[in-house]
């Protein structure tokens, strides 16, 4: 009889957790939020801007980024994808440079 006193004791200590007992602490850090007003912002943008060059035309923009998305979609393997962008790269500076010298005496 005294086994069966002590069973239902044991089975209550090991429902609750068999004795482990843990304490968990959540820390919420008071992180500052800057205010920022538009003109700060279109300030910050120009002077940004205004250090990048020159913009490449529309047809290279388009033409570089079919040839990456090409890269992506898994149609082309990067190397190919690099081979062709360097190519085209080189011959459209060449014809640039045959350009430009030939317009000047």
């Amino acid at each position: 009889m005294g086994k069966t006193a002590e069973h239902p004791q044991q089975q209550a200590h090991a429902s609750d957790g068999a004795g482990l007992h843990v304490h968990l602490r959540t820390v919420h850090p008071s992180v500052p939020i800057p205010y920022l007003t538009r003109e700060e912002i279109t300030s910050t943008a120009q002077a940004a801007t205004a250090r990048l060059p020159l913009t490449p035309p529309a047809k290279d923009v388009v033409f570089y980024g079919g040839l990456g998305a090409l890269t992506v979609a898994g149609a082309l393997e990067w190397p190919i994808a690099l081979a062709v962008g360097g190519a085209t790269w080189l011959l459209r500076s060449g014809r640039k440079e045959k350009h430009d010298a030939g317009a000047q005496p």
